[in-house]
């Protein structure tokens, strides 16, 4: 095979591994913008609902794991953590994280 080729093989894979990334960051702002109405607009709550933004993650994902199995009480977040997977809690956690 001819280098230009290769070449041109290995940037297709890497576009498809982009948009990947990108359907996946798509998906987290996503699932993340429906705690938001809740936790405030830019994660930082102006109601008696804790602010999100810079959580640390590790806490994030153990305390939606706890709403999930019902370790944790609530009035509300036990009946939205079953929607989510482990994968999303922590895709989550990164997002919220990162806010500032």
């Amino acid at each position: 095979m001819n280098k230009k080729l290769i070449a041109g093989m290995l940037g297709l894979g890497l576009l498809g591994t982009a948009g990947s990334a990108l359907a996946s960051d798509a998906h987290t702002r996503i699932i993340a913008s429906t705690c938001l109405s809740c936790h405030g607009a830019d994660g930082k709550s102006k109601s008696a609902m804790p602010s999100l933004a810079g959580i640390d993650k590790t806490y994030f994902v153990t305390q939606m794991k706890a709403f999930k199995s019902g370790q944790r009480p609530a009035s509300v977040m036990h009946r939205h953590a079953p929607g989510y997977t482990d994968q999303e809690f922590e895709k989550m956690g990164e997002y919220f994280a990162a806010m500032k």
